[in-house]
């Protein structure tokens, strides 16, 4: 069977996979199996599909991408989380889990684990805050009260929108999640009047009988 005819994006990202950190290509994969069966599936997924190239360029700078999931969840409400922000669906979905799971739990050192730090913080009157880490401790039970507690413990990845070169958000930018340097998202931005606002959008969905969800 003949292979699928790569782009020149394409090529040049199994080119720079293929000789990263030796000058021998041929020694890289005889010694190390998984990048040569990495090499084989990325050229396998190759499609002129300009997000699929995204997403090529993402799993190129990871170890062990999950290729099925970020291929099956890569677009969401404006657009392509790869190419929006420089980050896989599977990255996204890894903190998305963590933010629920440590909502549910109640253990706020867990959720300050996500959290980034300067966090910009916007009040319920619209006040623009950027928080160190220790106002962000001092006052986790406003930034972090019930509604937005409640909203991490909703947060589903396929109910984000992006933006690019901006992150992903949730409901009326309530709540962003940027990749840092780490190549990691993780939350930059609780915007508490967005949720105030988000809340009210939703009361008059439910009372004109709409059950839009919010994004």
């Amino acid at each position: 069977m003949t292979p699928p005819r790569l782009s020149p994006l394409t090529t040049l990202i199994l080119a720079a996979m293929a000789g990263a950190c030796s000058p021998v290509t041929g020694e890289r994969t005889a010694e190390d199996p998984a990048r040569q069966r990495l090499l084989e599936t990325v050229e396998a997924e190759a499609s002129p599909n300009p997000g699929d190239n995204c997403l090529l360029m993402v799993w190129s700078e990871q170890d062990d991408p999950d290729i099925e999931f970020d291929r099956a969840h890569d677009a969401v409400k404006g657009g392509a989380i790869s190419c929006a922000t420089g980050a896989s669906p599977s990255q996204f979905e890894a903190a998305i889990s963590s933010l629920r799971d440590a909502a549910k739990s109640g253990d706020r050192a867990r959720i300050l684990d996500e959290v980034g730090i300067p966090l910009l913080y916007i009040t319920d009157q619209g006040e623009r805050r950027e928080l160190t880490e220790d106002e962000v401790e001092s006052l986790f039970d406003e930034v972090f009260d019930d509604n937005m507690l409640d909203l991490l413990q909703r947060l589903d990845l396929s109910q984000m929108t992006v933006e690019k070169d901006q992150g992903g958000f949730f409901e009326l930018g309530s709540l962003w999640l940027i990749v840092d340097d780490t190549g990691q998202p993780r939350v930059m931005t609780v915007n508490r009047q967005a949720l105030g606002e988000a809340a009210a959008v939703a009361r008059d969905q439910a009372e004109r009988g709409e059950g839009e969800a919010l994004r």
